[in-house]
């Protein structure tokens, strides 16, 4: 059963008004609404029985790989069609109606681009094919957006992962859309990158444009996203204010996997604290199990500076996640 945290859903997907819709605050607009839309290939389900709304600001679909985040996203881009239901944006068919292709933008999760290309030209093919008055112009501006100058020159074949996602964020901005469509672009960044990032993202919300954000990582989505849908197993799980959601997941243990430079020493220190229920050691890294994710959070680094050690990566396991969004579906 869907816990909607923000809005009421008791009524049917066809007699749902806008602002019933799960995922809206009472009174909101729905810019992009799905009633009761399914997506199946074969006897495989990608999403079954949704339905939401989205409304103006920044939006994050948060989910563990494979929960259907990217299903959801083609879906409202008119990539594909649904089995079942219906797609709206802007109040018109997905698809159906061509002219709202003009109001949205789209970073995919695709890795192959057009690697004998220029970073420039890649994002300049996107202005012209959208029609955009003044192409160079357009583009100098989406490249400028995503912090791209100094490297627009470059073949995409010698871009770094982070570097595609930054110029695939450009080109879904050349048009200057009233709708942008994201799929995990901060995978591969750097902090640095990721910040930028972020930055724009939240920057873009405040400007009033619907940004919808697909995630795996709470941590992030927390940094950009008012709203959160939860997505598990192709289903609307929860939907609410993060701070709600935080509230929900924190109840359940969560896995964190940690690597450093002298994992057995972290660990000797680590498994002393009551917040540290369980901890291994797999593959050169520590997995923890913890009861209070957001005070490990601080323990591991002040931990780790303590005893000199170098921390390189902290991140919640998706196995974790995914038991987490099981329990806010109830199953």
């Amino acid at each position: 059963m869907t816990e909607t945290l923000n809005a009421s859903s008791n009524q049917t997907p066809s007699k749902a008004a806008a602002s019933e819709l799960p995922g809206l605050a009472p009174g909101a607009r729905a810019v992009v609404a799905l009633r009761g839309v399914a997506k199946w290939y074969g006897d495989v389900v990608a999403v079954s029985d949704l339905t939401l709304g989205i409304g103006t600001g920044v939006t994050a679909l948060l989910g563990p790989n494979g929960a259907g985040k990217s299903t959801i996203l083609n879906l409202v881009a008119g990539l594909i069609r649904p089995s079942s239901g219906t797609v709206h944006v802007l109040d018109r068919s997905i698809p159906g109606d061509t002219t709202v292709y003009r109001d949205l933008g789209l970073a995919g999760e695709q890795e192959k681009l057009y690697g004998s290309l220029t970073g420039r030209e890649f994002v300049r093919l996107n202005a012209i094919l959208q029609k955009t008055p003044n192409p160079d112009e357009s583009t100098e501006r989406a490249i400028a957006l995503v912090d791209m100058d100094d490297a627009a020159a470059r073949n995409l074949g010698g871009y770094s992962k982070g570097m595609r996602q930054r110029i695939k964020v450009a080109a879904a901005l050349v048009h200057d859309p009233r709708v942008l469509l994201l799929d995990e672009p901060l995978n591969g960044t750097d902090p640095v990158q990721r910040a930028s990032l972020i930055a724009l993202i939240r920057r873009l919300g405040d400007e009033g444009k619907i940004v919808v954000v697909s995630s795996h990582v709470l941590s992030e989505v927390e940094r950009f996203a008012r709203n959160v849908l939860v997505i598990v197993n192709g289903k609307l799980a929860a939907a609410g204010d993060f701070r709600t959601i935080r509230e929900r997941m924190d109840e359940r243990d969560h896995i964190v996997r940690i690597r450093c430079d002298d994992p057995r020493r972290l660990a000797a220190r680590l498994v002393t604290d009551p917040v540290t229920t369980s901890i291994r050691m797999e593959d050169g890294r520590l997995i923890a199990e913890t009861s209070d994710v957001r005070q490990f959070g601080r323990l591991v680094p002040e931990l780790a500076r303590r005893e000199g050690i170098r921390l390189f990566e902290m991140q919640p396991v998706d196995e974790s996640l995914a038991s987490v969004f099981s329990y806010l579906v109830g199953s």
